[in-house]
Order: structure tokens, then sequence, then C-alpha cells
């Protein structure tokens, strides 16, 4: 295996761990406003207020990886879709300061508008991760240049819009099955009966975009034709997200918040298996297209980034390890709690 594949691995293996870890936090906010009491709002924010910071380490870690490892990936993506991530940085502050901000008063209006602000920005964020996802999976317009030729609105179209929609209800899920883990007593049991209908939500939504993605998007059904082994993860993710109601009818939330991990690690490999070698697909012109040939650095550096990788991701994956050690059991309100 060549270093460029690796680095297609390493970034993938981030960004996979970005959407589980904060995919849960995105979604306990976007379930927010469905809380009625005050009580059980604090417990919510307070499920993720220990963790919430550290999982955007993740986001910020694959960032940079895709800065050094692919530079030419990097500035057609980030200045193609400059206005969609300026609205997902105001999403994700919006987010940070509502959790920060909702405690400060005792007001009803004060803590109802951060409610608000929170679940709203907590649903902009994975919606327009989808989208971006969306677009990349169908191809962008690129010139010569590998410049994003197309406009704001060319991106909010129908396939990327069911990307969006379906990364909101699986983060959704997601974030269910993690309150159902950190809640007890009455909250616990409200919580417990919102898994079944998100999940529905997400299912349905995902049939949706496999047929579409079969139909509407060419290369991914050549790519599945070609390598029939890709079914092998679809039936692994789907036995997976089978297991989650099982899990939760025995009481035992912990496994199925790691079947929900599962889910999407699996979904996550399986797009980026379907994508090799293109990091950017080109709508247009096929030469003009991004993959991780043509858009790599120096494979010297390359090989000193793979240096430096091998020494940061442990200390990462250990900081994450011992924060949840810290902060694992169920939520309890302190005068020091949000």
């Amino acid at each position: 295996m060549d270093l460029n594949s690796i680095w297609y691995i390493l970034i993938g293996v981030l960004l996979t761990g970005y959407a589980i870890l904060d995919g849960f936090d995105f979604g306990v906010g976007t379930l927010h406003l469905f809380h009625k009491s005050d009580h059980d709002r604090r417990i919510s924010l307070n499920s993720i207020g220990p963790v919430w910071d550290g999982n955007e380490v993740w986001l910020v870690t694959g960032g940079g990886a895709l800065f050094a490892a692919f530079p030419e990936v990097y500035a057609t993506v980030f200045s193609g879709f400059y206005l969609a991530f300026i609205l997902l940085l105001f999403a994700l502050i919006f987010r940070a300061v509502a959790i920060e901000f909702r405690s400060k008063q005792p007001m009803r209006w004060w803590r109802s508008t951060w409610d608000w602000s929170f679940s709203i920005s907590s649903f902009a964020a994975p919606l327009l991760f989808g989208v971006a996802m969306g677009n990349m999976v169908q191809g962008i317009p690129l010139d010569d240049n590998h410049n994003y030729a197309g406009s704001f609105f060319a991106l909010l179209n129908p396939y990327a819009l069911l990307m969006g929609v379906t990364t909101v209800a699986l983060f959704s899920m997601h974030g269910a099955i993690y309150l159902c883990m950190k809640s007890e007593g009455e909250m616990h049991d409200n919580v417990r009966r919102w898994i079944r209908p998100a999940m529905i939500t997400f299912i349905v939504c995902y049939v949706a975009l496999t047929f579409a993605t079969l139909i509407y998007i060419p290369h991914i059904r050549e790519t599945v034709s070609e390598q029939p082994t890709l079914f092998i993860l679809v039936a692994l993710s789907i036995l997976t997200m089978a297991n989650i109601p099982r899990e939760i009818s025995k009481g035992r939330d912990w496994r199925a918040f790691v079947s929900s991990m599962a889910t999407m690690a699996l979904m996550m490999s399986l797009f980026a298996l379907s994508m090799f070698p293109y990091m950017v697909l080109s709508s247009g012109v096929a030469e003009n297209s991004l993959t991780v040939y043509n858009s790599a650095s120096s494979q010297k550096t390359l090989t000193i980034m793979l240096i430096i990788a091998l020494i940061g991701m442990p200390l990462v994956i250990a900081y994450t390890t011992i924060i949840y050690w810290v902060f694992r059991g169920k939520v309890k309100l302190t005068p020091m709690s949000y």
C-alpha cells in the first residue's frame, strides 16, 4: 500500500471518529427541544458538556491532515464550499455559545432563547455536513485548474439535501441512544421511546438515499458492480443497525450505543471505498477530478507527516479515552452543572 492510500485511510479514520463522537452531540442538540422540563434540558446539556469540545479535536485534526496531505483538495473544497463552511462555522459557534450561556441566567426567556439556538445549530451542522458529502459523491463542476465552477445554490440539489436529511436522522438516532445511556428515571423512559421513531426515520431516509445513489450516481453503481465485496459492508451495517432495538429492549443501552457507532463506521467505510481513488469528483470533464495521486503532497512530506501522525494519533485516542472514562455513568446535576 502506497503513502497516498495510507493517508486516504488516515483522514477517513479521523473524519469517522469525528462523525461518531460529535455525531451524538449534534443528535442530543437536535432533540433538545423535545424535553419539556428545565431539569431534563440541563441533563441533556450536561451529558455532552465534558466531551463536546474534545470531540471537535477530531475535526480540526482531520482538516489539518487534509491540508498537509492533499493541499489541492483542501484548497478546492474550502474555496468552492466557502459560503457553506461559513454557515457551518456559525452553527458550531452558536452551539458552543448556547451551551455555555444557557444557565448563566435563570430567566425563562433567556434559557428558551439559548435552547432554540442550541437545537437549530445542532440541526444545521449535520445538515450542512451531509450536503457537502452528497455533492462529493455525485461530483461538482471543476475547471481545468481544479477550481469550483458552480454556485452556492447549485450545492443545494435534491440528492445532496437527501444526504443532509439522512445525516440529521442518523445523528438524531445516535444522540437518542447516547441520552438513553446517560439519563435515568422518567427522562430515561421518555428518551427510550424516541429511539424507535428516530431509527425508523433514518432507515426510510437511508433506503431512499441508497436507491437514489444506485439510480442517479453511475460511478457508484459501476464501483459496486466491480467490487461486490462492498455488499459485505452493507450486510454488516444492516446487522449492526438491527441489533440496536434488540439491545434497547434488553436494557443494554451501552451495547446499543456500540452498535450505533459500528453502523456509522461501516457507512463511512462504504463511502470511502466507493469513492476511492477520487477525493473530489468532477461532474464535467473527468480529467479535472482530484484523486489521491494528483492532489497529494510530495512523498517526503507524506512520510514526515506519517511519522507525526503515528506519534500524535495515539495521544488523541488516549485523551479521548481518558475523558470518557472519567465522565462515565449517569449524569448528576451539581451546582457547577450547566
